[in-house]
């Protein structure tokens, strides 16, 4: 399923495809150096939003869930990506340990975990579930909502304490699809003689978000430098606030200014395009979207604002690490639904994707909330961009667009975890 754009791309966006499709092949070359020089991380998803005048990742996901949403034509390019993947870190890989979120028991994360299961069993590993929650102390079988059945089981560290495993079963490879946002167990550390993927300094325990975007900003520039057009057509601008205590005015009064900066440099590029939307940005958590939430805010009197009003119960006022983000208008629409398209990753390889609707969202605020719903893209369905069509009309042309954006998030997700690799020499 395609969405329907509300309203038309208009000359910014439309000239951006132009470009991009004239230098597919330069693109592609390009980022076949840059994974000469770089790492991409196991696996990853990445948010776009099609603002019709712009097009940007607004989150980069280093423990991807909602595999259960990818389109079932997908599924064998997902086998070979994993298997291209995993024979990087262990070529003769026979067991898979994949250690889940520790509580979640919502059937569609548990159907996220169970094709994740599918996709690694088909590259020709065997795969088994542990846990990190203590509740775990024996084999405990969990049911799916079509009637089969997982099974969680406690982890055990071997007898010189440098693997880790289940009874009767060591893994070459552990896969986490935990974001360790609640922080780093003792377990997971210190493991010599095995691979952990993503590394643990990729959990929101230690990440944060301005680190992405530090560096996907240093990516974009040099590829908007290949292909000449505009880095703000594909960036979202940005600023690192640090530690802010809510309760404070004096801390309040300093975000708002910073507000106030971004705004006025959206709206200085907003005129530069003639674009008539009224701009805003997100603040939000710079580690995970959990705590302080995310707020959509036109102007510094509504941080201003903050200390006096009563808050959304998703939003938790206190003391947080700040990020503020220019916020990108999603266009895009399904069943009278607002839209954003959610592209998949393993290794280096765009495997499909999905789209995240909201009917009870406007275009200016977050999907990812209660209440969403997802709708399967076939990737395959579009795989090559048609060179030919009238620029905007094309849908193989705008899955092209969101490949190529996802994977210059994808190669500034490679160079953060590089910058911040608490162990460097094994890069």
């Amino acid at each position: 399923m395609v969405p329907h754009l509300v309203t038309a791309l208009n000359s910014p966006l439309l000239e951006l495809e132009k470009k991009v499709l004239a230098a597919t092949p330069a693109i592609e070359r390009w980022f076949r150096l840059e994974w000469q020089e770089h790492t991409p991380p196991f696996y990853c998803s990445v948010d776009l939003r099609n603002a019709g005048f712009k097009l940007a990742p607004v989150d980069t996901n280093l423990f991807p869930v909602g595999f259960n949403n990818l389109a079932q034509e997908m599924l064998p390019l997902a086998v070979q990506a994993a298997m291209a993947a995993i024979e990087k870190y262990c070529p003769d890989a026979k067991n898979l340990l994949l250690i889940p979120e520790d509580k979640n028991r919502k059937p569609s994360y548990l159907q996220n975990i169970a094709r994740l299961t599918q996709i690694f069993r088909q590259t020709g590993l065997h795969v088994r579930l542990g846990s990190l929650s203590d509740d775990i102390k024996e084999p405990t079988p969990i049911a799916l909502p079509d009637g089969n059945m997982l099974v969680l089981e406690p982890l055990e560290r071997s007898a010189n304490g440098r693997r880790l495993g289940l009874k009767n079963f060591d893994p070459c490879t552990i896969l986490l699809n935990n974001d360790l946002a609640a922080g780093i167990p003792g377990i997971l550390e210190d493991l010599n003689e095995q691979t952990l993927l993503p590394p643990l300094h990729a959990g929101w325990s230690l990440r944060r978000k301005s680190n992405h975007f530090a560096a996907y900003d240093e990516v974009v520039k040099r590829f908007a430098k290949l292909i000449d057009v505009d880095p703000w057509m594909l960036n979202p601008l940005f600023a690192k606030c640090g530690e802010v205590n809510f309760h404070e005015r004096a801390a309040v009064e300093q975000l708002a200014v910073q507000v106030e900066t971004l705004l006025a440099k959206i709206r200085k590029k907003y005129k530069e395009y003639g674009i008539k939307e009224k701009p805003f940005v997100i603040v939000k958590d710079d580690a995970s979207t959990y705590g302080m939430g995310i707020l959509t805010v036109t102007d510094g009197a509504q941080v201003r604002d903050l200390p006096n009003k009563r808050t959304p119960q998703s939003i938790e006022l206190g003391v947080h690490e700040v990020i503020i983000q220019e916020g990108v208008h999603t266009f895009e629409n399904i069943h009278d639904a607002v839209a954003e398209p959610v592209v998949t990753m393993i290794d280096r390889y765009v495997i499909g994707g999905f789209y995240r609707i909201h009917a009870d969202r406007a275009i200016n605020e977050n999907l990812n909330a209660p209440g969403m719903q997802f709708v399967p893209l076939a990737f395959a369905q579009h795989a090559l961009p048609d060179v030919n069509a009238r620029p905007g009309t094309a849908a193989p042309n705008r899955f092209y667009l969101y490949g190529v954006v996802a994977r210059l998030a994808m190669l500034a997700a490679s160079l953060e975890l590089e910058k911040t690799d608490p162990h460097p020499e094994i890069y």
